[in-house]
């Protein structure tokens, strides 16, 4: 595939576009071929599209008014925005397929949905407008303006921090996943040295939180799979991370990782919520995918967890490789009966990091039914949608919903929403400053390599440090 436009601020806007109805064409050399012009005389701009594909040429044109603006990042948005739907539009009609989320391509979509409100849109009228300016469903502009209408714990402080800490390890690698973490029996001579440099770094973490007069709202344990640490293991890294926080989340995710011992030392350190991830209660599914536990290993886990009292969340995958619509839905109704406090819903992303290499089109056919179904059975049972994201190369272009029956996940909101900063502890952690008076977001990564990591532990410490001193 190969795009040229006279607008190269938009070029990749453009790719991520044509790849919802294009989704295998990678090479340059490839067809289809696009080519795109956008004129403007004030605040009436025109966009015109040329396509030539493997079977057809044909072109597609289209003028607005664009709102006057004294923003030159609003600008540049309604720009993009506007090419991105004439485009979609162009498509659309070219295949004759609608799809869900119209011309919105990124990873959350409840952003566009905050825009329109800071722009006046009413809530009640959120819905409408969204399918008017972006061509959303009914269904997903109502599950935008759903989540919304959840998102009451959201808090713009610049003061408040969440602290993310990265346990990248893993019992198995899952044969959907493209995490970066490594399958423990691969790496378990590098653990001792890794959680001493992740101590380090928490500790220095700690030190940055209080010299900078930051309040910790919650701590999050992701991975990878936290618990695949021994609990001797979990207890001293637990130690360091003394602080009263309003939730303190541990990945338990897989549960031949859980044990009673594990979980004394969570409720010891009082950790509040844990998340056991069956991904479906299909054991001949389980095994396709490469988990190395049953169905009854994920009941098992939970009743053990049950007299602990922490909020639980279960993860659900739609989309799974030979995953029927029968077995799905089994897997929601048992999730449903189990009564987590949270139950997320994720549709089957195929990335070129994880090793399936089969092609998502014998899938594509009940995915969209999965994802229905489960909203409707979630609703049904007292669930709401309180957070959602979306990932490239999602089967039939869909999404990632969490629901909550009382208690909604406090980090789930404020690291999909991008309202509080987060200080990222351990490899391939993210760290991001958030300043909501700037509307303006810094980030730092650090490095992937576990060995890497642990050489360069200092320099991750000091670059961090950079980022979030109030100096800065």
């Amino acid at each position: 595939m190969k795009i040229k436009t006279n607008y190269e601020k938009i070029e990749y806007d453009l790719y991520d576009v044509m790849h919802l109805f294009y989704p295998t064409s990678t090479s340059d050399d490839e067809l289809p071929y696009v080519e795109h012009t956008m004129t403007r005389e004030k605040n009436n701009v025109n966009n015109k599209f040329f396509i030539k594909d493997e079977t057809d040429e044909f072109t597609f044109e289209e003028s607005k008014v664009m709102k006057q603006t004294n923003d030159i990042l609003e600008d540049k948005r309604q720009l993009k925005r506007f090419a991105k739907l004439t485009l979609y539009k162009m498509l659309s009609k070219h295949f004759a397929k609608d799809l869900p989320w119209g011309s919105l391509t990124g990873i959350r979509p409840t952003k566009i949905g905050y825009d329109l409100l800071n722009q006046g849109v009413e809530l009640y009228m959120l819905d409408k407008a969204l399918m008017d300016n972006f061509l959303l469903s009914k269904e997903k502009a109502k599950l935008v303006q759903n989540v919304i209408q959840n998102q009451k714990c959201i808090i713009r402080n610049d003061n408040l921090v969440d602290l993310y800490i990265n346990i990248p390890f893993c019992p198995t690698r899952c044969a959907y996943c493209s995490f970066i973490s490594s399958e423990i029996d691969k790496v378990r001579a590098l653990m001792p040295d890794y959680l001493a440099a992740l101590i380090k770094e928490i500790n220095a973490t700690k030190k940055l939180i209080f010299d900078n007069s930051y309040i910790l709202r919650t701590i999050y344990i992701g991975g990878g799979t936290p618990t695949v640490l021994s609990a001797e293991e979990l207890d001293m890294l637990l130690d360091n991370l003394n602080y009263p926080v309003s939730e303190f989340t541990v990945e338990c995710g897989r549960p031949d990782t859980i044990t009673k011992e594990k979980l004394e030392v969570l409720k010891k350190h009082k950790v509040t919520r844990i998340s056991i991830n069956p991904q479906t209660f299909v054991d001949a599914t389980l095994k396709r995918i490469g988990r190395k536990h049953t169905v009854k290993d994920v009941i098992d886990a939970y009743k053990i967890a049950i007299p602990f009292d922490f909020s639980i969340n279960m993860d659900l995958i739609a989309g799974l490789p030979g995953e029927t619509l029968r077995g799905f839905k089994k897997s929601i109704d048992t999730a449903i009966e189990l009564a987590p406090d949270n139950i997320t819903v994720h549709t089957l992303s195929l990335k070129n990091g994880s090793i399936l290499a089969q092609s998502a089109e014998e899938q594509n056919a009940v995915t969209d039914k999965m994802i229905d179904y489960s909203a409707r059975a979630l609703r049904a049972n007292g669930y709401k949608p309180y957070y959602l994201y979306r990932q490239k190369n999602q089967i039939q272009c869909q999404e990632n919903v969490g629901y909550y029956r009382e208690k909604v996940c406090l980090f789930n909101v404020d690291s999909m929403e991008e309202t509080l900063s987060i200080l990222a502890c351990g490899a391939n952690g993210i760290s991001k400053r958030i300043y909501n008076y700037e509307n303006k977001i810094e980030r730092f990564a650090n490095v992937k390599d576990i060995r890497e990591y642990i050489s360069r532990i200092d320099e991750m410490i000091e670059k961090k440090n950079n980022l979030f001193s109030k100096k800065h």
